[in-house]
């Protein structure tokens, strides 16, 4: 897979404490095998789906022990310049670019709202080898209690355009990359806890999303929201054993029309 413009979701891996349950479990829910873990790298494992790279999964460092959660990655052609670029917009560097052997450079960062994200900057590692496919990151959302900030914060950033979707009942935009609408953004409403920080919601592909849910129940994660059907495909959100939330959709099953959308930049 050639390197994705700058801003495209390129990649995506957590931190568990259970490292070993956390492979049993998406091994189980995915279909994910993992490789060896890399001992020079945090014990950092790859997952892939038919030998092709989807994720990663990894301890945590000392020190950072907490809610497991997943962290989503934004293609960069300069790591440092786009560090500078979320400082000059109001948000914060958490990690400052890194490199990581010959892999990549990678920043760990937080949008003015909160929600952490990450920058990749490829070298031999360029990202997910596939995506859309089952087991495979498809989409993802910014989920947020300042919807304003993130608006302003994410184009600014990665030069997204925005779409507002005309949907009454929820605030939802879409950041389009060119002609491709690469991330949501969706505000949190009083149903989600109050203790729940801002995240970034990431989506894999799944054969049967209703299959997927009761593997998924049965092995400990919890049901969040759905099963539901939608223009986009059949989805529902969970949350895995250690406390990370992610979404599964089959692409396959589509309900209703598309949304209309307004451009608002």
């Amino acid at each position: 897979m050639a390197v994705q413009s700058e801003g495209t979701p390129c990649w995506a891996d957590a931190m568990f404490s259970d490292l070993e349950g956390a492979k049993s479990f998406y091994g189980d829910v995915l279909g994910w095998t993992f490789a060896e873990a890399s001992a020079e790298f945090g014990n950092y494992t790859q997952a892939s789906v038919n030998g092709k790279a989807v994720a990663a999964v990894v301890p945590p460092m000392p020190g950072q022990e907490g809610q497991s959660q997943w962290c989503l990655y934004f293609a960069a052609r300069d790591a440092a310049a786009t560090a500078a670029r979320i400082r000059d917009n109001g948000g914060e560097v958490l990690m400052e670019p890194m490199q990581v052997g010959d892999f990549g450079t990678m920043c760990l960062a937080r949008d003015p709202g909160g929600v952490v994200f990450g920058v990749w900057q490829a070298g031999t590692h360029e990202g997910f080898d596939t995506t859309a496919e089952p087991g495979a990151y498809t989409w993802a959302e910014v989920f947020t209690r300042e919807p304003e900030k993130s608006d302003a914060f994410f184009p600014a950033v990665f030069s997204y355009r925005q779409k507002e979707m005309a949907d009454e009942a929820m605030d939802f935009r879409i950041y389009d990359l060119g002609d491709r609408s690469v991330l949501g953004r969706m505000t949190m409403t009083d149903d989600f806890p109050p203790e729940m920080p801002p995240y970034i919601n990431v989506y894999f592909a799944v054969e049967d999303c209703d299959d997927t849910v009761a593997k998924a129940t049965k092995l400990g994660g919890v049901l969040r929201f759905g099963p539901m059907d939608t223009p986009f495909g059949r989805f529902a959100a969970l949350s895995d054993p250690q406390g990370a939330n992610f979404s599964v959709i089959d692409l396959t099953r589509t309900e209703g029309d598309m949304p209309k959308t307004t451009d608002v930049s």
